[in-house]
């Protein structure tokens, strides 16, 4: 089943060259389960057919007031009855300005001003354009009015110039929009979360890591951030993309995670605090300061303990709510139980390491007062939100 199974959205388009990126929105829409009801401007029309969207959707495409499709000629208020949301993309300049002043003299700008769903925009439009006082003061008023402004982008345009305006890609798009529609269920929560491996430095050029992709732990940010909660991911070394509304600190070592998880928490106090991070264990005593060459048949280590960042939060005074992780290679049910009791943690996460680690999916089980609670197998932003839901039912149920 799609992650929009059964959600319906009126697409609106409007006359920029980013329309052709639209379709590709249709597309992803429409893969997960949407019913897509696409509406284009007459200027839409001049660079995508309509024909374009239809054969996307499998839905007819509306362009006018006066469809006799609409046996009651109603279309500007039918279309947005029952829609999960209206999304305009591309938005240009001068329908952000009918907007902002509620001008409806077409049927999309008739639709959205005839609705009871959210309304997302996606501004495509030159730089200067993008930068005129005039277009600034209209998103400021759609920002006001309760409008999402996803975006723009900045880079090269097809005009050839570089700058704010680009739409954001589709992929993006939808992205928000998923994340739009989920409950809120940690509004006015702060958390700060840690994600990926620590990288303890041998030499110059070698380290010792471990094979955590960050995949879990960036996923959970994004489900915080989309279930309301101001979010700060404290994230080791990966390529990963950060999640939309998600602010982000880059470390390596173990001891740099630890000192911007503290220094955070030291700024402004958080409501939960979840450990997803693989840290090393041990670091190298004394890191050498040139490269170690090859030499002797073995090499002796001397390794120093790490900080134990997940205990040394829960002891602190008025600590915040503390979520661990336990990725084990057997006896999960024994080392996780044993983790939350030891750390005095309301919450651990346990999983096996063949079950989830570097990968795309995983399969995890909650330990808490209660018991243990298995979720069920999937991939990592979907066991994110229902992890989300776990917490915010824990923490309710505290208040």
């Amino acid at each position: 089943m799609g992650e929009l199974q059964d959600k319906r959205f009126v697409l609106g388009v409007t006359g920029g060259i980013a329309a052709y990126k639209a379709c590709e929105l249709a597309r992803l829409l429409g893969k997960a389960g949407a019913r897509i009801d696409v509406v284009m401007t007459e200027a839409a029309t001049r660079f995508v057919a309509p024909l374009t969207f239809q054969a996307l959707t499998g839905r007819p495409v509306l362009t006018s007031l006066w469809e006799a499709a609409q046996d009651n000629g109603m279309a500007h208020i039918d279309l947005s009855r029952g829609a999960d949301a209206v999304i305009v993309a591309p938005a240009t300049a001068d329908f952000l300005a009918k907007l902002a002043n509620g001008l409806a003299d077409d049927l999309l700008a008739n639709l959205c001003l005839a609705r009871d769903c959210p309304l997302l925009v996606a501004p495509a439009m030159n730089r200067q354009m993008w930068e005129n006082p005039a277009t600034q003061r209209n998103v400021v008023q759609l920002a006001a009015d309760g409008v999402a402004i996803l975006g723009p982008a900045s880079g090269e345009q097809a005009c050839g110039e570089v700058g704010a305006g680009r739409m954001l890609e589709a992929q993006e798009i939808f992205a928000a929009l998923v994340a739009i529609l989920q409950p809120k269920l940690l509004a006015g929560k702060r958390v700060v979360l840690t994600a990926g491996p620590t990288f303890e430095a041998l030499d110059p050029v070698r380290g010792l890591t471990n094979s955590s992709s960050g995949k879990m732990g960036f996923a959970l940010a994004r489900a915080c951030a989309e279930a309301g909660a101001a979010t700060t991911l404290v994230a080791g070394p990966v390529s990963l993309p950060t999640p939309a509304g998600v602010r982000r600190i880059d470390v390596q070592s173990a001891l740099q995670m630890r000192d911007a998880v503290l220094a955070n928490l030291d700024a402004l106090p958080a409501d939960i605090f979840i450990a997803v991070a693989a840290v090393a264990d041990y670091r190298p005593a004394a890191p050498a300061e040139h490269k170690i060459k090859k030499g002797a048949a073995a090499l002796t280590l001397e390794l120093a303990a790490n900080p134990d960042i997940l205990a040394e939060v829960a002891e602190r005074p008025g600590a915040p709510f503390c979520v661990g992780f336990a990725a084990e290679s057997r006896n999960l049910a024994e080392y996780a139980e044993g983790k939350r009791q030891a750390k005095h943690l309301p919450l651990v996460v346990g999983n096996l390491v063949r079950d989830g680690l570097g990968g795309d999916s995983n399969a995890v089980t909650l330990f808490d007062a209660a018991g243990t609670h298995p979720l069920a197998p999937g991939d990592k932003l979907t066991v994110a939100r229902a992890i989300v839901r776990h917490i915010a039912k824990m923490m309710n149920a505290h208040d």
